[in-house]
């Protein structure tokens, strides 16, 4: 009954890991965008705010009910939106990416966007710790006319914590199609030390805290003058938060030949992410249309 265990040459069991699918779907509905689909498992979960359940714009928050990934830990999202229909996707809180002690923790997010239809992707900072390993895709497909907005920040620990990253693993792959054709493909990737990496002039000059901001659709070339302007007057205060902060937005004519969409660009690094925030926040305030910036975002 109490006969001790004996040694074993097993392998160690796994330890368990996250395993999470999250799917949303929306069809426009008059004047109205109306849930379609939804479909929840493992760690991943979707709400919908009931002020935002009517309108021309269905807001749905995505939550990690895991608390954060780590090593082995796989999440996927996937969302569309209908012809005319236009969805905006969020996150509850940061998503914390920790210690690694094996593997990579994987997340794979799909976007589409039917005819006339629109996506915002606006999830909340990423946080990076010291020794994580963190892989992430995005693939997104648009209908000659539709547009999408993608947001992804990324902070190297917690700079109020005293927290620096010395070793990390971070991929992070996009592709964008409109029509049928490529528009956007980036592949950012870092390993090792991430603090004396972003330290340097040409990589981040001290910069611990960085964004991305993609726009795809008509909208795009009508919002670069504003957009720069707002990064401009972000930076010609010179001090305070807007010290330590740095941006700059370009557009790109693409997609069918006969169409009329466009790529906006923009990418800032920022010294944390407080001042980060500073700028982003009325950016997406100003790229996502009248729904504006998410207001979990303010709280």
């Amino acid at each position: 009954m109490n006969a001790p265990i004996s040694p074993s040459l097993a392998e160690p069991a796994r330890m368990q890991r996250v395993e999470a699918r999250g799917r949303i779907g929306v069809r426009r509905d008059g004047a109205a965008t109306r849930l379609a689909d939804l479909f929840q498992e493992g760690a991943a979960k979707i709400r919908i705010p009931r002020s935002h359940a009517a309108g021309e714009t269905l807001e749905a928050v995505l939550i990690n009910t895991a608390g954060g990934l780590t090593g082995g830990d796989r999440v996927n999202w996937q969302a569309s939106a209908g012809e005319g229909a236009h969805l905006s996707l969020t996150t509850q809180a940061c998503e914390k990416v920790y210690k690694a002690s094996a593997g990579t923790a994987t997340v794979d997010i799909s976007l589409r966007a039917g005819a006339g239809g629109a996506v915002a992707w606006l999830p909340q900072e990423t946080i990076l710790y010291d020794r994580a390993a963190f892989s992430r895709s995005m693939d997104v497909a648009l209908a000659a006319d539709a547009e999408c907005l993608i947001v992804e920040a990324l902070l190297l620990g917690r700079k109020a914590m005293g927290e620096t990253v010395r070793n990390a693993a971070f991929r992070d792959r996009w592709r964008v199609r409109v029509g049928g054709h490529l528009v956007h493909a980036e592949d950012f990737r870092f390993e090792g030390d991430a603090a004396q990496l972003f330290s340097r002039i040409a990589t981040g000059n001290r910069a611990a805290a960085m964004a991305t901001i993609l726009m795809v659709g008509h909208r795009a070339e009508a919002s670069l003058a504003q957009a720069r302007a707002m990064i401009a007057n972000h930076a010609s205060v010179g001090s305070g938060v807007q010290a330590g902060i740095r941006a700059g937005v370009s557009f790109w004519r693409v997609g069918p030949a006969d169409g009329k969409s466009g790529k906006l660009l923009a990418r800032i690094v920022a010294e944390d992410g407080y001042r980060l925030r500073s700028l982003l926040q009325p950016l997406i305030g100003l790229l996502n249309g009248k729904a504006g910036l998410p207001k979990i975002w303010s709280t």
